[in-house]
């Protein structure tokens, strides 16, 4: 098995570093502090990342087809998570919110 592609590791590496410094999708999230709410017991992180490593696509190359796609997704369950009174459009579907692994 080898390593990720190049691509892909650019994209978790931004990913990460927008979730860590309030940045991601600030559209959607502005004036919304999540990271006390999603770092604090770490379950929360651990859905985000599913949905954008779920929603994430790569093609044969190994190039990320649709980064933004992945963060927004992310992003909507954040907005979710942290204002009940939002809904994420489309609704999840399960494919999106599954955790994998042992």
């Amino acid at each position: 098995m080898g390593h990720l592609p190049v691509d892909v590791r650019a994209s978790l590496r931004f990913f990460a570093f927008y979730l860590a410094n309030g940045t991601l999708d600030v559209d959607l999230l502005d004036g919304i502090d999540y990271r006390p709410a999603l770092f604090q017991y770490g379950s929360a992180l651990e859905m985000v990342f599913a949905i954008y490593g779920n929603v994430l696509e790569v093609d044969e190359d190994g190039e990320v087809l649709n980064d933004g796609e992945a963060q927004y997704r992310a992003a909507q369950w954040i907005r979710a998570y942290c204002d009940p009174g939002y809904e994420a459009e489309p609704p999840f579907q399960a494919w999106e919110t599954e955790l994998h692994g042992p």
